[in-house]
């Protein structure tokens, strides 16, 4: 059997049942359908130890190849399998842990994200702080080995399901931008964490405000050595915008199927033909940036490659959503109470262009790092 077909017969076999509700559900502006039984999906899926499968084997994954990891993409968007409820565990904290944590790090919190039972959020942007990741305000101080955190982070992922949090915090009250900063791993179930919804344009709330009131985390709970959180924060951010972008096509793929399927339904597909060709040929080069990303030799990088490829997916997907809205003609005006999954795409992919990084920060990171302008003779347009 090859590991297609091993992928394949797995899902085939395990999204039936009580899991076929989660066929296509799930993912940007529709994480509040069928929470719960994803929560058990993850579960499931550790099973059949298809969660971490780009890890190591020595820590517990199936160490696959890039080739098998876009296999299981393929397969798993092919099965219509439901958006990660925990894609910030296994694609973003458990690789920075992989890459910059201790052994007892490892030992602590690897084992929770491959079983599928400790999820997780990132606590990264703040009201003054997005983009602009370095002028993070939130502090922490190391007392009676205890960090004791204080801040706000804003725009946090699912912060309201999520076990622990991933904490970019300044430890060094004398340092400014990149200095010191220190990467913090902070349980979430404490009375010095409050949670509250952002209510998006969708109706939904998958965001959230989180206010850290002197939490407090373990002293050996920093990843890497105190200060050194700028070089973490950095290191998962590669990770995000490289092997987590494969995951990310299996929203793609399965949207763009969405709309195609409807075109052809009501019977606009011709006089929206070119567009739907334009837009498939872009999800391919979506996807092989994405592997060129993987194929890069990180000792030779100028680390822009994560940066073009949020710059090149953001704009797409947005177009995506006004093609839906175009497809579905007076219909997408029209709803009955509840968005349907494309009028939800259009709404949320508004954001894409600003969020993680806007599309001019993306260029200007670009113009910098890779073309080399000096900063105070241009502006990004």
């Amino acid at each position: 059997m090859t590991f297609r077909d091993e992928v394949a017969s797995w899902l085939a076999e395990h999204l039936t049942g009580r899991f076929a509700p989660l066929v296509g559900t799930g993912g940007p502006g529709r994480e509040h359908e069928n929470v719960e039984l994803r929560r058990e999906w993850e579960k499931e899926l550790a099973t059949g130890r298809w969660i971490g499968i780009a890890w190591p084997r020595e820590v517990g994954g199936r160490g696959c190849s890039i080739e098998e990891q876009v296999v299981f993409y393929e397969e798993y968007a092919k099965a219509g399998g439901p958006a990660r409820i925990n894609h910030l565990g296994e694609q973003l904290a458990g690789p920075t842990i992989i890459a910059f944590g201790t052994q007892e790090q490892k030992d602590r919190f690897l084992p929770g994200i491959l079983a599928g039972t400790e999820l997780w959020c990132q606590g990264y942007s703040e009201p003054n702080a997005g983009s602009d990741l370095a002028g993070v305000r939130t502090k922490a101080s190391l007392v009676d080995g205890e960090w004791h955190v204080d801040g706000q982070k804003t725009w946090t992922s699912l912060a309201h399901l999520a076990h622990w949090c991933f904490v970019i915090a300044r430890t060094d009250p004398s340092s400014s931008r990149h200095k010191g900063l220190s990467f913090l791993l902070v349980p979430m179930d404490q009375p010095g964490i409050e949670v509250r919804p952002i209510i998006q344009l969708t109706g939904t709330s998958e965001f959230n405000e989180v206010f850290f009131d002197d939490a407090v985390t373990a002293s050996d709970n920093v990843v890497g050595e105190p200060g050194d959180g700028w070089k973490v924060a950095m290191g998962l951010l590669a990770f995000e915008r490289g092997v987590s972008t494969l995951g990310q096509q299996v929203g793609f793929t399965r949207e763009y199927a969405d709309v195609v399927e409807l075109a052809r339904a009501n019977g606009t597909f011709e006089r929206y033909e070119a567009e739907l060709v334009d837009a498939w040929a872009s999800l391919q080069v979506l996807k092989h940036q994405a592997l060129r990303t993987l194929n890069t030799d990180q000792a030779t990088s100028n680390g822009v490659e994560a940066n073009v490829n949020k710059l090149l997916w953001a704009p797409w997907h947005k177009k995506l959503g006004e093609l839906a809205m175009k497809v579905s003609g007076s219909a997408a005006m029209l709803t009955d109470g509840e968005l349907t999954p494309l009028q939800n795409l259009f709404l949320f992919t508004r954001s894409d262009t600003i969020y993680g990084g806007s599309s001019e920060i993306q260029r200007n990171v670009i113009a910098e790092r890779l073309w080399k302008l000096p900063r105070d003779t241009w502006t990004a347009t």
